[in-house]
């Protein structure tokens, strides 16, 4: 089996996890490939559930890897996968992948939004078509997917919903850069903030995860300059390790909300014990990494 670039060009991991998602079930949207996809190899290594809704079907002329091939790796990493072609933006979809993931799995223990589209256009450059395309997958799929799994993650003893987006900045400079994907990543750091309210008496815990650093994916790396680029940044294994520190609770070990929280991938995993983010680097200094969006 070939492994995508994304896998095999993620460091070696300073993380020394204390918990394990062995069990558990992981519905991850977007994750045939870059970030989602490296989180759910790191949680198929625990020998969890996953549960893959994407659209690649079928292979991308730049972009290695689909959502059956995907499924491949996670399996031969030690987790079992179903692998659904669908898109967030789709009410039937979704609704079809979380009836899925009962059916197979018998539940639903933890909802990862991962997808996401961007466009970084000033206001009067962005076409509104990307617009609404941004709208629909970050916002709208964000809360459908999450609205829809409710009813399975009530029924968990873990719940939980984990969302790719930032903390929220009201530094106008953050909207002033790129109003339209301010305002779609934004949307769904409120979904997380809503929810997390909404959902206290549930014990559904719900939190966002955010990057400190650009992550070399293979989007990035297919962008302009792309390969010179990725070279200030961390691979995908530090939001992987990251994510499974949030999930198994490992950041909480210095007490904190449970839920609620919008967290750096730097924050997560110093309150998990490393120390030493060198090894997540792809050669850059510490000084010289590029720093992400929105913090």
């Amino acid at each position: 089996m070939t492994l995508s670039n994304d896998a095999l060009d993620s460091p070696a991991s300073p993380y020394q996890a204390s918990g394990s998602l062995r069990g558990h079930t992981l519905l991850i949207s977007g994750g045939s490939r870059g970030i989602g996809l490296s989180i759910a190899m790191r949680a198929a290594q625990d020998g969890a559930n996953i549960v893959l809704m994407a659209k690649t079907g079928e292979p991308h002329p730049k972009l290695a890897g689909t959502v059956y091939t995907a499924a491949e790796q996670l399996v031969a990493a030690g987790g079992q996968a179903l692998p659904l072609v669908g898109d967030v933006r789709n009410d039937d979809d979704v609704a079809r992948a979380v009836s899925a993931a009962v059916d197979r799995f018998g539940g639903i223990d933890v909802v990862i939004n991962n997808a996401s589209a961007i466009d970084l256009s000033r206001t009067d450059a962005v076409d509104m078509k990307k617009y609404d395309l941004m709208q629909d997958i970050n916002v709208r799929g964000t809360f459908l997917l999450s609205k829809l799994a409710l009813p399975a993650l009530r029924a968990s003893a873990s719940g939980q919903i984990l969302t790719l987006s930032p903390p929220l900045n009201l530094d106008p400079h953050w909207a002033g850069r790129h109003l339209a994907y301010t305002m779609a990543k934004y949307g769904m750091s409120l979904t997380t903030l809503g929810l997390a309210e909404e959902l206290k008496a549930d014990g559904i815990r719900v939190n966002s995860l955010w990057p400190c650093t650009l992550i070399d994916t293979a989007a990035i790396r297919n962008m302009p300059h792309g390969e010179q680029i990725v070279q200030a940044a961390r691979g995908p294994q530090i939001m992987a390790d990251a994510a499974h520190a949030v999930l198994t609770g490992a950041n909480l070990a210095a007490g904190g909300a449970a839920s609620g929280n919008f967290y750096t991938d730097e924050e997560v995993l110093a309150a998990a014990g490393v120390a030493d983010f060198r090894p997540y680097s792809l050669g850059a200094p510490e000084d010289r990494l590029v720093a992400d969006i929105f913090l």
